[in-house]
Protein backbone atom coordinates (compact mmCIF):
# COMPACT_ATOMS: atom_id res chain seq x y z
CA UNK A 1 0.00 0.00 0.00
CA UNK A 2 1.58 3.33 -1.02
CA UNK A 3 2.11 6.06 1.52
CA UNK A 4 -0.63 8.71 1.44
CA UNK A 5 0.36 12.11 0.10
CA UNK A 6 0.87 14.89 2.62
CA UNK A 7 -1.06 18.12 2.17
CA UNK A 8 1.14 21.18 1.65
CA UNK A 9 0.08 24.46 3.25
CA UNK A 10 -0.31 27.32 0.76
CA UNK A 11 -1.00 30.90 1.89
CA UNK A 12 -2.66 32.20 -1.29
CA UNK A 13 -3.61 30.97 -4.69
CA UNK A 14 -1.79 32.63 -7.60
CA UNK A 15 -3.61 35.71 -8.93
CA UNK A 16 -2.74 34.71 -12.50
CA UNK A 17 -2.36 31.04 -13.38
CA UNK A 18 -1.29 31.12 -17.05
CA UNK A 19 1.90 32.64 -18.44
CA UNK A 20 3.51 32.46 -21.83
CA UNK A 21 4.55 34.16 -25.04
CA UNK A 22 2.41 37.03 -26.30
CA UNK A 23 1.55 35.49 -29.66
CA UNK A 24 -1.90 34.52 -30.82
CA UNK A 25 -1.13 31.01 -32.07
CA UNK A 26 -0.09 29.67 -28.66
CA UNK A 27 -0.49 25.92 -28.46
CA UNK A 28 -2.13 25.59 -25.03
CA UNK A 29 -2.21 21.79 -25.37
CA UNK A 30 1.61 21.69 -25.07
CA UNK A 31 1.58 23.77 -21.90
CA UNK A 32 3.82 23.00 -18.93
CA UNK A 33 1.89 22.34 -15.74
CA UNK A 34 3.30 23.69 -12.47
CA UNK A 35 1.55 22.61 -9.28
CA UNK A 36 0.31 25.18 -6.76
CA UNK A 37 2.80 23.94 -4.15
CA UNK A 38 5.69 24.38 -6.63
CA UNK A 39 4.46 27.94 -7.19
CA UNK A 40 4.33 28.49 -3.41
CA UNK A 41 7.96 27.42 -2.97
CA UNK A 42 9.04 29.89 -5.67
CA UNK A 43 6.98 32.62 -4.00
CA UNK A 44 8.36 31.96 -0.53
CA UNK A 45 12.01 31.42 -1.46
CA UNK A 46 12.54 33.82 -4.37
CA UNK A 47 9.88 36.49 -3.77
CA UNK A 48 9.64 36.55 0.05
CA UNK A 49 13.38 35.84 0.48
CA UNK A 50 13.03 32.91 2.88
CA UNK A 51 15.42 29.99 3.05
CA UNK A 52 14.32 26.39 2.47
CA UNK A 53 14.00 25.63 6.18
CA UNK A 54 11.71 28.61 6.79
CA UNK A 55 9.69 27.67 3.70
CA UNK A 56 9.30 24.10 4.98
CA UNK A 57 7.99 25.33 8.34
CA UNK A 58 5.37 27.56 6.69
CA UNK A 59 4.24 24.86 4.28
CA UNK A 60 4.24 22.12 6.95
CA UNK A 61 6.54 19.77 5.04
CA UNK A 62 10.16 18.61 5.23
CA UNK A 63 13.09 20.64 3.91
CA UNK A 64 14.03 17.92 1.42
CA UNK A 65 10.50 18.08 -0.02
CA UNK A 66 10.81 21.86 -0.38
CA UNK A 67 14.14 21.40 -2.15
CA UNK A 68 12.58 18.90 -4.56
CA UNK A 69 9.56 21.14 -5.27
CA UNK A 70 11.80 24.19 -5.76
CA UNK A 71 14.06 22.36 -8.23
CA UNK A 72 11.06 21.12 -10.26
CA UNK A 73 9.51 24.60 -10.32
CA UNK A 74 12.73 26.27 -11.50
CA UNK A 75 13.17 23.67 -14.25
CA UNK A 76 9.61 24.26 -15.47
CA UNK A 77 10.04 28.05 -15.45
CA UNK A 78 13.28 27.72 -17.41
CA UNK A 79 11.64 25.38 -19.95
CA UNK A 80 8.80 27.86 -20.41
CA UNK A 81 11.13 30.82 -20.96
CA UNK A 82 13.78 29.10 -23.09
CA UNK A 83 11.39 27.16 -25.32
CA UNK A 84 8.55 29.70 -25.43
CA UNK A 85 5.98 27.38 -23.86
CA UNK A 86 2.86 28.31 -21.93
CA UNK A 87 3.12 27.75 -18.15
CA UNK A 88 -0.08 26.86 -16.28
CA UNK A 89 -0.29 26.75 -12.47
CA UNK A 90 -2.88 24.23 -11.31
CA UNK A 91 -3.37 21.05 -9.32
CA UNK A 92 -1.33 19.43 -6.58
CA UNK A 93 -1.78 18.26 -3.00
CA UNK A 94 -2.36 21.45 -1.03
CA UNK A 95 -4.68 23.29 1.30
CA UNK A 96 -5.01 27.06 1.37
CA UNK A 97 -4.32 28.56 4.82
CA UNK A 98 -7.44 30.72 4.70
CA UNK A 99 -9.48 27.51 4.29
CA UNK A 100 -8.02 25.88 7.39
CA UNK A 101 -10.54 26.03 10.21
CA UNK A 102 -8.42 24.09 12.70
CA UNK A 103 -6.11 27.02 13.52
CA UNK A 104 -3.19 25.62 11.51
CA UNK A 105 -2.77 28.79 9.44
CA UNK A 106 0.67 30.40 9.21
CA UNK A 107 1.42 33.59 11.16
CA UNK A 108 1.15 35.78 8.05
CA UNK A 109 -2.33 34.47 7.27
CA UNK A 110 -3.39 34.92 10.90
CA UNK A 111 -2.22 38.56 10.85
CA UNK A 112 -4.04 39.19 7.56
CA UNK A 113 -7.27 37.73 8.96
CA UNK A 114 -7.17 40.04 11.98
CA UNK A 115 -6.37 42.98 9.71
CA UNK A 116 -9.45 42.18 7.61
CA UNK A 117 -11.55 41.77 10.76
CA UNK A 118 -12.03 38.01 10.53
CA UNK A 119 -11.69 35.81 13.60
CA UNK A 120 -10.04 32.45 13.43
Amino acid sequence: MPRPRKWKRVCNMPKVNTFGPCIEDNDITGAIQMTVEEFETIRLIDYEGLNQEQCSEIMGIGRSTVQRLYEKARRKIADSIVNGKVLKIEGGDYRVCSDLESGNACEKCIRNRYRRGKNI
